[in-house]
């Protein structure tokens, strides 16, 4: 059931949340490299909705599902934590935390197009106007202002910060399709998630770190990962389309 209200009061939640991890990004990763960050990260996150689901008392549900669902938690497990966050934040490691949000969050832009294909929904031209002004915001931010010269600080980075937001656009459009519980899906994907991550961080990296490092994953763990795409995953639901909902998060970079 579509409940518009709900829906903005989830993604502004959200929004408030997410507006503090750029930062969070930054300070922890001056302790940890990304691989170690993403690995304890994604152990918080996982703690955090393997305990939402046994206050909810719907563990007896990962018994219900078919393989083909497991098979589906894996894909997605694969997409987002482990490929999207290798790929963010490898780039917030070489780029000012403001520069990799702003172009990061050129996902807004993408789920709200690729749901017209996906999920079948229309665009109003209000909604089309301010992805464009958002979009405009981001290269201004990416650019740091030199608009006619289109100079980014590095080009790699900046290449890994937007093409990170297709891989999350992917994911949130695909859960949404998905008709399972939503903590209980998100649950499935980051222990999925988590099997490649591990192995990603035992070839390439090492799984010692500091206390303040993991200070730092614990609060991305909770506020990027964990609570947060409860929350947002559920103000998809509630929304008439995502675009209604994706513009919101514009406001992420500013605050």
């Amino acid at each position: 059931m579509k409940n518009q209200k709900q829906a903005y009061t989830y993604a502004l939640t959200a929004v408030l949340l997410w507006s503090t991890v750029a930062s969070a990004f930054k300070i922890t990763l001056r302790y940890l490299d990304f691989l170690q960050l993403l690995f304890y990260a994604s152990i918080v996150s996982n703690a955090v909705f393997f305990a939402v689901l046994l206050i909810q008392k719907q563990l007896i549900l990962l018994k219900t599902y078919s393989r083909t669902d497991y098979l589906n938690s894996a894909l997605l497990g694969f997409l987002n934590p482990f490929l999207y966050y290798v790929i963010l934040l490898k780039a917030y490691s070489l780029l000012p935390a403001q520069e990799a949000q702003a172009l990061n969050y050129t996902w807004g832009i993408a789920i709200a197009l690729l749901s017209v294909p996906l999920l079948k929904q229309k665009i109003k031209f209000t909604s089309v106007l301010a992805l464009i002004i958002s979009f405009i915001g981001v290269v201004v931010i990416g650019t740091r202002g030199d608009l006619t010269s289109l100079k980014f600080s590095d080009p790699l980075a900046v290449s890994l910060a937007v093409g990170s937001s297709g891989i999350w656009a992917l994911f949130w459009i695909y859960n949404t399709k998905d008709k399972r519980d939503e903590v209980t899906k998100l649950f499935l994907n980051f222990t999925f998630g988590f099997i490649f991550i591990l192995i990603a961080t035992l070839i390439f990296s090492t799984v010692m770190v500091s206390l303040i490092g993991l200070l730092g994953a614990t609060y991305v763990g909770i506020f990027e990962m964990g609570i947060t795409f409860v929350i947002w995953l559920k103000a998809l639901k509630f929304s008439k389309t995502t675009a209604r909902v994706s513009n919101l998060i514009y406001l992420s970079p500013f605050l």
